[in-house]
């Protein structure tokens, strides 16, 4: 065959389906192991997203059908605004802005309850290229958080940006056990609302 040549060509059949990216089969690891093999590598598998306009339920049933705990905020790609997760769809937050408004849970949006990126944690990526699983949990556990962001600082190719997410429910999975990660208020607002 000649570089010019076509290629054969065939009709499908119904019931013909789509590929769809599968959950990594990831291998168990100790708090001893490279902290790279539990992050997910966004340079890898691409980041699940969604736009602050779109309706809470419509939010949680995009985590659903893409297997995530926590969506992206985007309104134009690449650059990120914030991040919702599973436990911000129905926390105080929800209700609470439910309550302000005297609205209905189903027309809130994102943007109502979503964490802006100036409240997000992040972690250097090249500490995390050095790092063991213990130390993102040490981590995790001193915030109070459930997700760290891996970002990766400007080269002359690209911009900062976020490399990875280390989740404490991936950890969890692949250490085959659970990590304790008490919330901690980390604003006074946060203090406020705990303490009402």
């Amino acid at each position: 065959m000649t570089a010019d040549t076509a290629l054969p060509t065939f009709s499908l059949e119904p019931g013909t389906s789509v590929a769809q990216t599968q959950p990594h089969a990831h291998a168990r690891v100790t708090l001893h192991s490279p902290a790279l093999d539990v992050m997910t590598d966004l340079t890898l598998m691409r980041a699940a997203t969604i736009h602050p306009s779109v309706l809470l339920g419509q939010a949680e049933q995009t985590m659903i059908y893409q297997g995530v705990r926590m969506l992206f905020v985007v309104t134009e790609m690449p650059s990120i605004e914030g991040l919702i997760t599973t436990t911000d769809l129905h926390g105080d937050t929800a209700m609470r802005v439910v309550s302000e408004r005297a609205a209905h849970y189903d027309e809130l949006c994102v943007a109502d309850v979503m964490k802006p990126l100036s409240s997000l944690d992040a972690i250097d990526f090249s500490r995390v290229e050095h790092a063991k699983v213990g130390q993102l949990v040490a981590t995790l556990k001193q915030l109070g958080r459930n997700h760290l962001l891996v970002v990766q600082d400007a080269t002359s190719s690209s911009p900062r940006r976020v490399r990875g997410v280390v989740s404490r429910a991936q950890i969890e999975r692949q250490l085959g056990s659970a990590i304790d990660v008490a919330p901690i208020a980390s604003s006074f607002s946060e203090i406020e609302r705990a303490l009402s």
